[in-house]
């Protein structure tokens, strides 16, 4: 389970979150990738934009049911 202590300084202010357990698989940024970019230093993803429609909130949190190690959090903001 993704943890808020250890998010990742990139994240933008809000609910969703990444944290240090990104593995860079990619499922995020395919899923909502309106919501999800890449850290191209750091090798993992990070929210670069809460959602703003039922719809990107939809897809943020299919992506983080889907994240294969837990490292999308919701910290319920």
């Amino acid at each position: 389970m993704a943890d808020l202590a250890n998010k990742y300084a990139q994240n933008v202010g809000g609910k969703f979150y990444v944290d240090d357990q990104c593995i860079d698989c990619d499922l995020c940024r395919e899923t909502a990738p309106s919501n999800f970019k890449r850290d191209d230093d750091g090798g993992h993803s990070f929210v670069y934009k809460q959602p703003e429609s039922p719809e990107e909130e939809t897809l943020c949190k299919e992506a983080m049911e889907g994240c294969p190690v837990e490292a999308i959090g919701n910290d319920g903001e």
